[in-house]
């Protein structure tokens, strides 16, 4: 199962919300899935990085990858193989892209926003 929730985070004296739906995703005879991070109150989401992280139980968070105005990055380069993101600038819409779904999938993906 994947699953994603909505998160909370302050950019200076701006709340910026950041707005995902609960997905759970059983691999049937889908290979991929996405789910999206719907970002609120940040002014220029073309040049925003957003993070996509994904936590197991009894594990600490670890980040897969950020994008920022054009390119993604990986935190690791075999990452670049099982992970992607998209940024549809004109709805401020973040979409993170799993391909070839197993059972070493499973956690919980969320999406966070912070400037470096």
């Amino acid at each position: 199962y994947v699953f994603c929730f909505l998160s909370f985070f302050l950019d200076g004296q701006a709340q910026v919300l950041l707005k995902q739906r609960q997905v759970s995703i059983t691999r049937g005879h889908k290979t991929a899935t996405s789910m999206d991070c719907i970002a609120e109150g940040i002014p220029d989401f073309q040049s925003a990085y957003i993070h996509w992280y994904r936590q197991v139980p009894s594990k600490a968070p670890e980040r897969i990858l950020y994008i920022g105005r054009s390119a993604v990055s990986y935190d690791d380069d075999s990452y670049s193989n099982k992970y992607s993101a998209l940024k549809k600038v004109h709805t401020n819409v973040c979409t993170f892209i799993i391909s070839d779904i197993n059972s070493n999938d499973e956690g919980t993906y969320y999406c966070a926003y912070w400037h470096f």
